[in-house]
């Protein structure tokens, strides 16, 4: 299953990987504290939390819609030359929600806030890609549990700064620090050429003659994403989102049925230090099975812990099987952006990835909505089935797209065979 020890330190030895990676992670921790402390200062401002609720789902909503439109600008032109308008419009926009006078000012700037908020997770991959994918190709997945490590980190981080903040009543201070981290982490990411990708336009005048017929998609990166493959990829980020929010739901309702509400956060903590954990030792190894496969067997582990879910009798009982279910969530993020890595054109690279977070974020939105409704309904352990079923709906998906890459292959060794035996008999 696995080669020899690779680990973290040579991908940041890499030229350049380190700043990037970095100052991305900042970028990362403020986008963490954002939606949560649009959250306080509105409720702090206007003491509803219906308001809150409004202006964070509009900037949830023009996150995932109209960033990746925004990336396919980025692909197109660069993002050195697209970051600091997308930095300067998210700044005006938080600074129009600390501004305003009316509820409806607020929802109304928080939207443009996530409509032009960077999408620094997409950003680092696409540099990832741009230095391994060439000459050391199988370290992406390396590079790519890192970007999952800075992720789950950022999150885990952010809330807790915001809550921090919002508890002594500094509501303002946490939404501005989170928009200088923004700001400020993109603003150094777009003065890093050296490890830029180059932007659609000299990939095209970089074409050698034969890739001239591709011209069309590499002047248009986003004519090139809507292929099955590709479809079948934001499908199975769909389903992993219907998975995180099926949890966030269901553990604090099961905490409460329980008269336990206590128990919620120790045991969603325990879920992030477990993909932690599971994230860093998946990237300290190469390994040799193909991605295809080791994303069933991520999904197939998921879905079968899943199923202790339901059955937990007791909060600690709960505590432990999310523990060992938490664990093939990060393997199975790295393998999809793995995959994604090698479907699409690198000219379509970043909005594919952003696609993919939009994917994830709208599933868990339908789940969320879906494991409430139950949890008031038949209650928290029927609630928590819905991971299961979001299990079961991810591993089909995933032997769907582990055949069809079979297929592919047999499909391409075929016509090598052919190609060869013409030759041989001319």
């Amino acid at each position: 299953m696995t080669s020899t020890a690779s680990g973290y330190s040579p991908l940041l030895r890499t030229p350049g990987a380190a700043a990037f990676f970095l100052t991305a992670a900042v970028g990362r921790v403020g986008i963490a504290m954002t939606g949560l402390g649009l959250v306080w200062l509105l409720h702090a401002r206007t003491g509803s939390y219906g308001t809150a609720g409004l202006a964070t789902a509009g900037f949830a909503l023009a996150e995932a819609l109209i960033g990746p439109h925004v990336a396919r600008l980025i692909d197109r032109f660069g993002q050195t030359h697209v970051l600091p308008f997308c930095l300067l419009a998210h700044g005006a926009a938080i600074a129009g929600v600390l501004a305003s006078s009316t509820p409806t000012a607020a929802i109304a700037a928080a939207t443009c806030a996530g409509a032009a908020i960077p999408q620094f997770g997409a950003l680092s991959a696409a540099r990832w890609a741009h230095l391994l994918c060439e000459r050391r190709a199988d370290e992406l997945p390396t590079a790519f549990s890192l970007e999952s490590l800075a992720n789950a980190t950022a999150f885990l981080l952010g809330p807790v700064l915001v809550t921090a903040l919002g508890a002594v009543g500094d509501t303002t201070l946490a939404s501005t620090i989170a928009a200088v981290l923004i700001i400020g982490g993109g603003a150094a990411l777009a003065t890093q050429r050296r490890t830029e990708p180059p932007p659609a336009r000299e990939h095209v005048e970089r074409a050698t003659p034969a890739d001239r017929t591709d011209r069309a998609a590499h002047a248009r990166p986003g004519r090139a994403l809507p292929r099955p493959t590709f479809l079948l990829l934001a499908a199975l980020n769909l389903a992993i989102g219907l998975y995180f929010g099926t949890m966030g739901v269901s553990v604090s309702a099961f905490a409460v049925e329980h008269e336990m509400p206590g128990a919620a956060a120790p045991i969603m903590a325990a879920s992030s230090l477990s993909g932690l954990l599971s994230g860093w030792l998946y990237g300290l190894r190469r390994h040799r099975a193909p991605a295809h496969r080791q994303l069933v067997v991520a999904t197939a582990w998921l879905t079968a812990t899943g199923l202790l879910l339901p059955l937990a009798p007791s909060a600690i009982w709960l505590g432990a099987a999310v523990v060992v279910t938490e664990a093939a969530v990060p393997p199975t993020l790295v393998l999809l952006n793995v995959l994604t890595e090698k479907a699409v054109h690198p000219t379509a690279l970043t909005q594919a990835f952003t696609w993919n977070n939009s994917a994830s974020a709208a599933g868990s939105a339908l789940a969320a909505s879906l494991a409430g409704r139950v949890a008031d309904g038949p209650g928290a352990s029927a609630a928590l089935a819905l991971a299961p079923a979001a299990g079961f709906v991810l591993l089909g998906l995933a032997l769907s797209l582990s055949f069809a890459a079979r297929v592919s292959a047999a499909g391409s060794n075929t016509r090598r065979e052919s190609g060869s035996g013409g030759r041989t008999a001319a």
